[in-house]
């Protein structure tokens, strides 16, 4: 393999196209197309499915990991080289809760490195190992204590969260005009099952909400707790946020079912001081901010 043809594999995908990728690159997409195709006859595989935006198959996923790997340590070699930290940025799988709550020391930490960066991706935590799996971060965090293939998992500490609503929400929920099962929800979208173990603690067992209940989905955790304080429904939000709401009047907290998220770091098993460095960020911010 050409590590030219790994790189403009991994451009292909994180550009999301041939032709941003040839952008990038500073060649035209036929070449880029050219040195794809090249890549796929000498592994025998189909690597790339050319749709928009493109995606790494199965085969694709593996190459994608050792063509970023490649790229990591020719930075930091180069870095070392010239006496300074490397500027490549670290991809990195953040949940939306954490970016907006512990995780945020971590940016201050970063900050100060010598050129070094962060690039953020949100995705659900407990959907982030995925991301690993097919090469697309080298760090994320997540809720699940095995390792991925290739990854070192650690144990971060545990993220509290409690159930919350407009007062007049809750007001409406003790009054009888909605039992738990058509109470309106709020939350980031399908993925987002943070409601579950409240619902299971009130209805008991296996019971799940009504399906013509009203549900807003909003991909963001500021307009969440805007759409709370609204009175748009219910949801489920970091214990952290909610004494200033309550105090300020307007979030109440319906019931004392506390939800307990462990989380953990998950990263490449690489040698690499930019990561090293984000591990160590990451590791004190869950210090001082969770349970």
């Amino acid at each position: 393999m050409i590590p030219r043809h790994l790189g403009t594999l991994l451009a292909v995908i994180d550009e999301g196209s041939f032709e941003a990728a040839a952008g990038v690159l500073g060649v035209t997409p036929s070449a880029v197309s050219q040195r794809v195709k090249a890549l796929e006859a000498s592994v025998g595989r189909v690597l790339v499915r050319r749709g928009t935006p493109t995606a790494a198959t199965e085969a694709g996923e593996v190459l994608v990991q050792t063509a970023r790997r490649m790229h990591v340590l020719e930075a930091e070699t180069d870095a070392r080289l010239g006496g300074h930290i490397s500027a490549l940025p670290v991809p990195v799988a953040v949940n939306a809760d954490s970016l907006a709550t512990w995780f945020r020391p971590v940016l201050a930490a970063a900050a100060a490195w010598d050129g070094a960066g962060l690039r953020i991706t949100v995705e659900d935590e407990r959907h982030s190992l995925a991301m690993l799996r097919r090469g697309d971060c080298m760090g994320a965090i997540t809720t699940d204590a095995d390792a991925v293939a290739g990854c070192v998992v650690e144990a971060l500490g545990t993220q509290r969260y409690l159930p919350v609503a407009a007062p007049e929400v809750k007001d409406g929920l003790d009054a009888g005009r909605w039992t738990w099962r058509t109470l309106p929800a709020v939350c980031y979208g399908p993925k987002d099952t943070m409601e579950t173990p409240v619902l299971r603690a009130r209805l008991g067992g296996h019971a799940a909400p009504d399906p013509r209940r009203r549900v807003t989905e909003i991909p963001s955790f500021e307009g969440i707790n805007d759409a709370v304080v609204a009175g748009l429904g219910w949801a489920v939000i970091p214990e952290s946020c909610v004494e200033g709401y309550v105090a300020a009047g307007t979030m109440a907290v319906l019931s004392g079912d506390v939800v307990e998220v462990p989380l953990f770091w998950q990263h490449w098993r690489l040698e690499s001081t930019v990561l090293g460095r984000v591990g160590d960020a990451v590791h004190a911010a869950a210090a001082a901010g969770l349970a």
